[in-house]
């Protein structure tokens, strides 16, 4: 544990770039990709996926669900329903649906799956909250969760510095062996790269989130 967190925090300081910032949402400016790349105790999870436009992106999700043991694979379309831009604040609306395939990893052969999801997010310079809810029919049995996060940032940076947030997550997944978690993370973005590094004391796990935009 203690040599994940020493290359966590070492990936951390070596975020030196020179483009636009990175942000955590599902669609990108016209003509960008992305590449998320999530991991918690629970599951790992990789999305990359295409902006034509500025409200839609369409890509491949693959998620491996390591505390129930499930893999789903396949593609993934968001869309910004709505965005609020005031004064020194910005809000979002998304809608997220995907459809392909479930393994349990059993003697069946996988069935047809998918999801559909909604999250917001609203911030300031200095302030952030979010919500995300999903629900999976897996074609061998339905799934759902939900991640709430509120941050705050110590310092207000410049364009082109590191800019650091402090978040607290709350996880609801009622079929989980721990229905309700808490994690407190540290997010670090800078230029195209975000790196987001906390941990879950109930479970002893350690989150290690990672997206790039090109």
């Amino acid at each position: 544990m203690k040599t994940l967190w020493i290359a966590a925090l070492a990936l951390a300081s070596g975020l030196v770039l020179n483009t636009p910032s990175a942000e955590a949402r599902p669609v990108s400016y016209p003509g960008g990709w992305t590449l998320m790349q999530m991991n918690d105790g629970d599951m790992s999870s990789v999305h990359a996926h295409y902006s034509p436009t500025f409200q839609d992106s369409i890509g491949l999700y693959s998620e491996r669900n390591w505390g129930k043991d499930w893999h789903f694979t396949g593609i993934q379309y968001n869309r910004l329903l709505k965005r609020w831009n005031g004064d020194s604040s910005q809000a979002n609306v998304y809608f997220k649906v995907a459809a392909g395939q479930a393994d349990a990893f059993g003697p069946e052969s996988p069935e047809l799956a998918g999801f559909v999801g909604f999250s917001a997010d609203w911030e300031t310079r200095r302030l952030f909250a979010s919500y995300e809810g999903r629900a999976y029919d897996l074609g061998f049995g339905q799934d759902a969760r939900q991640t709430a996060r509120v941050g705050v940032a110590p310092y207000i940076g410049d364009y082109g510095d590191l800019h650091t947030w402090l978040m607290l997550e709350v996880t609801n997944d009622p079929e989980a062996d721990t229905p309700t978690k808490l994690t407190p993370l540290v997010r670090f973005f800078y230029d195209v790269q975000l790196l987001e590094i906390g941990y879950t004391p109930e479970d002893e796990e350690l989150m290690l989130n990672w997206i790039v935009r090109f």
